[in-house]
């Protein structure tokens, strides 16, 4: 993929209140995959460059969200795997020494990506069965 800058020669008309767009981004694709592209612009109305443009842009926004809820979900399951292991003993009255809450937390450390891998799984199937339903 080619990404080519150059503000030479552009000029202001038809901007309506959005930046300059002065970078170009370049990629080859198989005469196939032209035609597909070519027929989703025009089924959505819209230039092929602005179809394509928005495409590109909408896989980038949600893959960066998918990759931050990934991160809060991972933290906020570890702090679930942290309080239900620690709570347990002092519910029931006991102390936890310091040997047994170092192990604790590198319990918390190794398994919170395991654990909020099948938490999302979980709501992924729950919603599937949702939309079928």
């Amino acid at each position: 993929m080619t990404i080519l800058g150059s503000a030479e020669g552009i000029t202001t008309r038809g901007l309506q209140g959005r930046a300059r767009r002065t970078v170009t981004l370049s990629t080859k694709i198989t005469p196939r995959e032209l035609e597909l592209i070519s027929a989703a612009s025009e089924a959505d109305g819209r230039p092929r460059g602005e179809w394509v443009r928005e495409a590109v842009l909408k896989a980038a926004r949600s893959s960066s969200i998918a990759l931050r809820a990934d991160h809060l979900m991972t933290e906020i399951v570890a702090l679930q795997l942290f309080l239900t292991d620690v709570l347990s003993p002092v519910a029931c009255g006991e102390r936890t020494s310091a040997e047994q809450y170092q192990e604790l937390m590198q319990n918390v450390k190794t398994n919170k990506q395991r654990a909020a891998r099948e938490v999302i799984a979980q709501y992924v199937v729950e919603n599937e069965e949702e939309r079928h339903a």
